[in-house]
């Protein structure tokens, strides 16, 4: 029974951590409580309030910070709102992933550097074209070159949405190479990184938008059929 009563403990005081952050009692970005203070104020031991930070912290909530201490990483849950990301229509999904790498070539044709290309086209060719026998590692290489396009960009805000949008790609990305949904090619996949290349930033965003149009175009189609 014991350790049943250590999880009920832990539970709470999970549950009571989470409360106060929701609530604001800590904004975004401050330091938390030191784990006496917070056993203080649960009334429960030490390595209770450890185990609830350590999972709040993989949920998201909270990060640890070596030598400095835990902060408060964000007011919701992200996996709760990648849970209702999941839940929307594909094509919702879609318009999301588009505007997010639109801007992000936009930006990325103004920041970028030579070796930011080179390594663009270096993940380019490591992505190939499309093979069956190697599915998932494909999945893996094309998102690979779209997050680094997405990195290009410098704008690291940018880069941690893209981030956690990353599993919803993934399956748009497995929906193209399946042949439910058109997949762009390597020349389309090499225009991007031209555009880029090229310094115009508006060229960039129209030629990656022009990259996503197919995708959105058949969607509307299957939608409307």
């Amino acid at each position: 029974m014991q350790p049943a009563a250590r999880t009920n403990l832990a539970d709470t005081a999970i549950d009571n951590i989470r409360a106060e952050i929701i609530t604001n009692r800590w904004p975004v970005g401050e330091r938390i409580p030191n784990e006496a203070a917070l056993a203080d104020m649960l009334g429960v031991s030490r390595g209770t309030v450890r185990e609830a930070v350590r999972v709040l912290v993989a949920q998201g909530f909270l990060e640890t910070k070596q030598g400095s201490g835990t902060y408060v990483r964000s007011i919701t849950n992200p996996e709760e709102s990648l849970l209702r990301i999941r839940r929307t229509g594909l094509r919702d999904q879609v318009e999301t992933r588009c505007a997010l790498e639109v801007e992000a070539a936009r930006l990325a044709a103004i920041r970028h550097t030579p070796e930011v290309i080179d390594d663009l086209r270096q993940l380019l060719t490591e992505r190939g074209e499309y093979d069956t026998a190697r599915h998932d590692s494909y999945v893996e290489r094309d998102l690979a070159f779209h997050k680094a396009v997405v990195a290009a960009s410098g704008n690291v805000a940018l880069m941690e949405v893209y981030e956690f949008f990353s599993v919803s790609i993934q399956e748009v990305i497995r929906a193209t190479v399946t042949g439910e949904l058109p997949e762009p090619d390597m020349a389309a996949h090499a225009a991007i990184i031209d555009a880029i290349a090229s310094g115009n930033p508006e060229r960039a965003a129209s030629i990656t938008r022009t990259f996503m149009a197919p995708i959105l175009l058949e969607l509307d189609r299957l939608l409307a059929s």
